[in-house]
C-alpha cells in the first residue's frame, strides 16, 4: 500500500485522491478550508467543490499541509497555480528525499512566468518531478467515464512509476517526455477555451470555433517549441485532446467564464460569483509576457487578455484578429 499526499481538495484534487484511494492507498488530503476537511472526514463527500459525489472512507482529510506530506512516498500537488509556491514554500524539511511529486496543476507563475516544474525545482529540489495532464474533467472521471492522460517527466523510470500508480481500467495514463510540452499545453489551452466560451456566447457557430481551435493550438505549439517542447506533444492527449476537451465540453470553467464574458459580466463579477478556479484568467498575462520574452506572436491569447483586464469588447477583439495582416500557414 502507497502512502499518498494530495495537496489543494478542489474538485480535480478531491477527484485523484479518491481515484487512489479507491485504488486501495493510504490518501491524505489537505484542504485549506476547514469545512472541507469536516465533510470529507464526517460525510465522505466534498460539498463545496465536489457534490453529490461519495468518497472512498481510505481518504482522509487536514488542513495541516506539512502533516499531510509527512512519511508519504506520492506528493500530488494539485493547488491553483497562484497559490503552488505559498502551499509547497513551507514543507521545506518535511518531505522525504526522492519523494515522486505529480503535479496536477495547469497553470503558469503569473510574477515569475514559471511553469509547475520551475516552481518545485526551486522550492523543493529534492523530489522527483511529474506532471499528469490530458483532457479530464472531474465529473466524469468520477463516473468512471473512460479517460486517458499522460504523466510526462524527464526520466522515464519515474514517468512510468506515476503511470502504474495512476492507472486503473478506467482511467488509462501513457507516460511521457517532455515536461515543458505537457505543462504549456494544459495551462494555454485553458485561454483558448475563454476564446471559445467567448463565441459560444455571442451566438457563433461551428465555423469560428473550427478556426478558433486550430489557429489556438498553433499559437500554444509555436510557443512550446520555442521554450523547447517537442512539437509532437501538441498533437496529443495534452496538447489536441485537452485543447478540444475544455473548447467544446460543457463542464468547463473557463468556457463559461468565456460565455459570460460575452454576456457582459467582467472578470471581477465572475469570480466573485464561483469559488472554482478559472486558471485561463491569469494564463492568458503569463502567456502574452512569455511570448513577447520568447518573441513569439500570440495574437488569440493576447486579445483574450485584453478582453479580461482591458476592458476590451469581445467583438471588437475578434474583428481585430480577422482583419490581421493576411499570412500563410505554411510554406515549403
Amino acid at each position: 500500500m502507497t502512502s499518498i499526499a494530495v495537496l489543494g481538495a478542489g474538485s480535480w484534487g478531491t477527484t485523484l485522491a479518491n481515484l487512489l484511494a479507491l485504488k486501495g492507498d493510504s490518501v491524505r488530503l489537505w484542504a485549506y478550508e476547514q469545512e472541507v476537511v469536516q465533510t470529507i472526514n464526517r460525510q465522505h463527500e466534498n460539498t463545496m467543490f465536489l457534490p453529490g459525489v461519495s468518497l472512498s472512507p481510505r481518504l482522509c482529510a487536514s488542513n495541516d499541509a506539512r502533516e499531510t506530506v509527512s512519511g508519504a512516498s506520492v506528493i500530488v500537488s494539485a493547488a491553483p497555480s497562484h497559490a503552488v509556491r505559498s502551499v509547497v514554500s513551507g514543507l521545506k524539511g518535511w518531505v522525504k528525499q526522492g519523494a515522486l511529486l505529480v503535479s496536477a496543476t495547469k497553470g503558469i507563475e503569473t510574477d515569475t512566468l514559471a511553469l509547475m516544474s520551475g516552481v518545485f525545482e526551486e522550492c523543493l529540489p529534492e523530489v522527483r518531478f511529474t506532471v499528469l495532464s490530458g483532457p479530464s474533467f472531474a465529473a466524469e472521471v468520477c463516473e468512471g467515464q473512460p479517460t486517458l492522460v499522460v504523466a510526462a517527466s524527464r526520466e522515464e523510470a519515474t514517468a512510468r512509476e506515476a503511470q502504474g500508480i495512476f492507472s486503473t481500467p478506467r482511467f488509462r495514463v501513457y507516460s511521457h517526455d517532455d515536461v515543458i510540452g505537457v505543462e504549456l499545453a494544459g495551462a494555454l489551452k485553458n485561454v483558448i477555451a475563454i476564446a471559445a466560451g467567448i463565441l459560444e456566447g455571442l451566438g457563433m457557430g461551428h465555423n469560428p470555433r473550427a478556426a478558433l481551435i486550430t489557429r489556438g493550438l498553433a499559437e500554444i505549439t509555436r510557443l512550446g517549441v520555442a521554450l523547447g517542447a517537442s512539437p509532437l506533444t501538441f498533437a496529443g492527449l495534452a496538447g489536441m485532446g485537452d485543447l478540444i476537451l475544455t473548447t467544446t465540453g460543457s463542464l468547463s470553467r473557463n468556457r463559461a467564464l468565456g460565455m459570460a464574458l460575452a454576456e457582459g459580466q467582467t472578470l471581477d463579477m465572475y469570480r466573485a460569483a464561483h469559488r472554482s478556479v478559472a486558471e485561463g484568467a491569469n494564463t492568458s498575462k503569463a502567456g502574452v509576457a512569455l511570448g513577447e520574452r520568447m518573441g513569439v506572436e500570440l495574437p488569440i491569447i493576447a486579445k483574450v487578455c485584453e478582453v479580461l483586464f482591458s476592458g476590451k469588447p469581445a467583438r471588437e477583439g475578434i474583428a481585430e484578429l480577422m482583419a490581421r495582416e493576411l499570412k500563410s500557414e505554411q510554406w515549403r
